[in-house]
């Protein structure tokens, strides 16, 4: 992942900016927004992903994931939360960072969305530092809940060969410090979602200035 992320950035033409670092362990989470969050977020540091079950079938990004590592979730089946949580321990002995998107989902990124503390438990029961991330993205034109953006009925080849067009995409990831210990997950769920909303208040891209509205008379035809 660490390898091939970069590669598939430059492909994309996206164009990165950091803030902060990346945990060397523990859990982190992040909001979501697009299969490029992936790629963004494993390029800057070694780490294995918790995903849901379907991208592990997904074109480029599931072969992606499946080789890094990527810890697969079936929200389908009862229990699987608590197996795929039961594999964090030999990742975090390892001294890597687990990565998960507790929104459930990704979105047009207007807001970040509730998050589900199941995926902490792990992390609440063991002590394990446990820190948050924020992904934005930039589009000249300003359509990035569009084009960048891969939520609801959105199918991938279309998305990608859109996306692929693109003369330059810049995103941002700011990374915030880990919380402080002894939290339960319901807590830490509470807190890393805002966390997750300030940093995007502080880092997010301006919107492009808005043209001024017409008079009252209307425009100038002269």
């Amino acid at each position: 992942m660490r390898r091939w992320s970069p590669h598939f950035l430059r492909v994309l033409s996206v164009q990165v900016e950091i803030s902060g670092h990346p945990p060397a362990r523990g859990v982190l989470v992040c909001n979501h927004l697009s299969y490029v969050d992936i790629p963004l977020l494993g390029a800057s540091r070694p780490m294995i992903f918790v995903s849901k079950q379907e991208v592990r079938s997904w074109p480029v990004i599931g072969w992606l994931t499946r080789s890094a590592g990527t810890l697969f979730l079936n929200r389908g089946r009862k229990g699987d939360v608590t197996a795929v949580g039961a594999q964090f321990q030999p990742v975090i002995d390892c001294g890597l960072p687990v990565t998960i998107f507790p929104e459930g989902t990704s979105s047009d990124g207007h807001r970040v969305l509730p998050f589900r503390s199941s995926l902490l438990e792990p992390a609440a029961a063991n002590g394990w530092p446990v820190s948050a991330a924020w992904i934005g993205y930039w589009l000249e034109d300003d359509s990035v809940g569009a084009e960048v953006c891969y939520w609801g009925d959105m199918t991938f080849f279309p998305h990608f060969l859109n996306l692929l067009s693109k003369r330059e995409v810049r995103a941002r990831m700011a990374f915030g410090p880990p919380l402080e210990p002894g939290l339960d997950r319901k807590e830490m769920s509470r807190r890393l979602h805002a966390e997750v909303v300030r940093l995007g208040k502080e880092f997010a891209f301006a919107k492009p200035a808005a043209d001024h509205p017409a008079t009252a008379s209307g425009p100038n035809k002269s």
